[in-house]
């Protein structure tokens, strides 16, 4: 596990779109999330592309996640927003932009042909992760299964408030989601996950330096064989181990590329 520490979120989200966009030249399947989190990387990626610095055109994408019963085209599903926030912005096709639809009637069976797209698709080569206040990563919640495959999950009520921002009312966000598993997301190729604020500080120790647990489900993590855990000051304050961290940051390889992986020749 990398650990990057950047002093605001406008920096870590200057990293994360560099991460990203050396995968999207290489036309790989990313997996997006939504969330207030990824949004400035998203605006960087969006800036990029506009100076003609980055095509997206050979790459496709999956989401995370959505809430159950909402349509496609309701404004606060996360179909919607991930077009409104980001790919309507760029050269990737509509279609190279897959959801699991959450207006499914049988939403059970529409998570496992989510997980069957997703493999058929070859899997997921650079996910980009997002952290909630309980640790949860996607909407795995605390006592998810660390193997866990796409599935429905029962929101837990903190998830429930922190979501509430983007409705009208706390009643109105939805109490259960078609989430990827914790299982799914090791078998991603790299999983770049963003914290940025105080507010995440806790959630970033437990992941980072707590013990693997589903009572963390973010901390499955430290067992993918490629993550990034990219933060600000404020996320990080509450590592033990900072300096190391830093110490390492500042000590990357001349090899190493800005995705962790060797420099293309």
């Amino acid at each position: 596990m990398e650990i990057l520490i950047y002093p605001a979120a406008q920096v870590v989200a200057r990293a994360a779109a560099e991460m990203i966009g050396l995968s999207a030249q290489r036309g790989a399947t990313l997996g997006l999330a939504t969330g207030a989190t990824p949004l400035l990387t998203y605006q960087e990626l969006i800036a990029s592309y506009r100076r003609g610095e980055l095509s997206f055109a050979q790459s496709k994408a999956f989401l995370l996640d959505e809430y159950v019963g909402l349509a496609p085209n309701h404004p606060q599903s996360y179909h919607q927003t991930i077009r409104e926030v980001f790919t309507s912005h760029i050269d990737i096709d509509d279609s190279a932009v897959h959801s699991p639809d959450g207006a499914a009637e049988r939403p059970w069976e529409q998570a496992q042909e989510y997980e069957q797209l997703i493999i058929d698709a070859g899997g997921i080569d650079l996910q980009l992760l997002g952290l909630g206040t309980n640790g949860h990563i996607a909407f795995n919640e605390p006592a998810t299964s660390l193997s866990s495959t796409t599935r429905i999950e029962t929101l837990h009520p903190q998830t429930v408030a922190d979501n509430a921002r983007y409705f009208s009312s706390v009643a109105e966000v939805p109490t259960h989601a078609i989430t990827q598993g914790l299982g799914t997301i090791l078998r991603s190729g790299h999983a770049l996950l963003l914290a940025t604020g105080k507010a995440k500080a806790e959630a970033v120790e437990r992941l980072v330096e707590g013990p693997l647990s589903a009572s963390c489900p973010a901390s499955v993590l430290q067992l993918h064989p490629h993550a990034t855990i990219i933060v600000d000051e404020a996320a990080a304050a509450g590592l033990a181990n900072l300096d190391y961290y830093r110490y390492v940051q500042t000590h990357r390889p001349d090899w190493q590329g800005a995705d962790g992986l060797p420099r293309l020749v």
